[in-house]
């Protein structure tokens, strides 16, 4: 029985891992070894962003469990794992939403209060004053209100805002939140929203979702921050939205593909604040991703379902399923 990591583990996290699962042997693949070692595990702990030949791993029959160390599933949910009953998918969603929360913060304020022109002015030694924006007094729309979304809207609550949000099971609203809508009504939401935040899952519904048209949906001169998937934007309707002033600036931690190339437009938009995908970054994160990962192996063990059980036809856990800091 072989567990095979791939997340930046120490010492340390492999002996908590291993005492969580005394039986297992524990191997420590990393990027540079985890296509090779994948099909000999049971149980696959991380994420593994380097190309990963699926159909050898499926042949090999092998693989029971996959604990993501990450909340998007795009690296891990390919065909043949979702038709795999026999395959268990769990995540890390919502383990590092005050992070990403901090990271949206960083963007949108950025964005408001124009700190990509001060700082070319500052590169010139310019001491240019410029018109800035307010959140005070705004509404703010959030697409996707998993883990992530919700820690959002809840940081978000003092600023004496507005937050109207969308999400596949709109019946559990945040007290937060003034409406939450369907999926379904996500132009209701643009349409409404002077900034929008993107926090949802990338899959075959959303991959693409914003491009030109919903950039028309939403008010002319609104600000969109995206921390969810690169891919869920269309970048080309993206620049296209800014040059044209249908959106005021774009905050983005993921782009649609990463890194963002050179030649990419987006660059030199002084209304674009753009970071390497940091959001879920956290000198936690590897202690929080083995704390959880050691409840769910106890938990694989005894025959019962991880935390944060992922529906494969979704690529996100149900609310029922998150893992809320629970113990095994």
């Amino acid at each position: 029985m072989r567990i095979v990591l791939c997340y930046p583990v120490g010492e340390k996290h492999i002996a908590q891992l291993q005492a969580a699962a005394p039986d297992f042997e524990i191997i420590n693949a990393g990027q540079e070894r985890i296509d090779e070692l994948l099909p000999t595990a049971e149980i696959f702990i991380g994420h593994a962003k380097v190309p990963v030949n699926w159909d050898r791993v499926l042949d090999a029959g092998k693989l029971r469990w996959i604990q993501s160390s990450a909340a998007g599933m795009d690296h891990c949910l390919v065909p043949g794992v979702i038709a795999e009953d026999r395959i268990v998918v769990s995540s890390a969603s919502g383990l590092f939403a005050p992070q990403v929360a901090e990271q949206t913060f960083s963007l949108l304020f950025g964005l408001i209060r124009r700190a990509p022109l001060f700082f070319r002015a500052e590169a010139k030694r310019q001491f240019m004053r410029l018109p800035t924006d307010d959140l005070r007094g705004k509404t703010v729309g959030i697409v996707g209100m998993g883990g992530n979304g919700r820690m959002i809207a809840k940081m978000l609550a003092p600023w004496d805002v507005k937050i109207v949000g969308t999400d596949y099971f709109p019946e559990q609203k945040p007290p937060e939140v003034a409406e939450l809508w369907p999926a379904g009504h996500l132009d209701q939401l643009l349409q409404c929203s002077d900034y929008v935040i993107l926090t949802l899952p990338l899959n075959a519904s959303t991959r693409g979702l914003f491009g030109q048209q919903r950039f028309e949906q939403m008010k002319r001169g609104s600000y969109l921050v995206n921390v969810a998937r690169g891919a869920v934007v269309q970048e080309a309707a993206l620049c296209d939205a800014l040059q044209s002033g249908q959106l005021a600036g774009a905050g983005l931690d993921v782009t649609e593909v990463e890194p963002l190339p050179p030649e990419s437009l987006l660059w030199d938009d002084p209304k674009v604040m753009i970071s390497p995908h940091v959001g879920a970054q956290s000198f936690r994160r590897v202690d929080d991703s083995t704390a959880m990962a050691a409840i769910n192996l106890k938990r694989y063990q005894r025959g019962l379902t991880p935390y944060n059980l992922v529906d494969k036809t979704l690529g996100f856990p149900k609310p029922a399923d998150l893992y809320r800091g629970q113990s095994e």
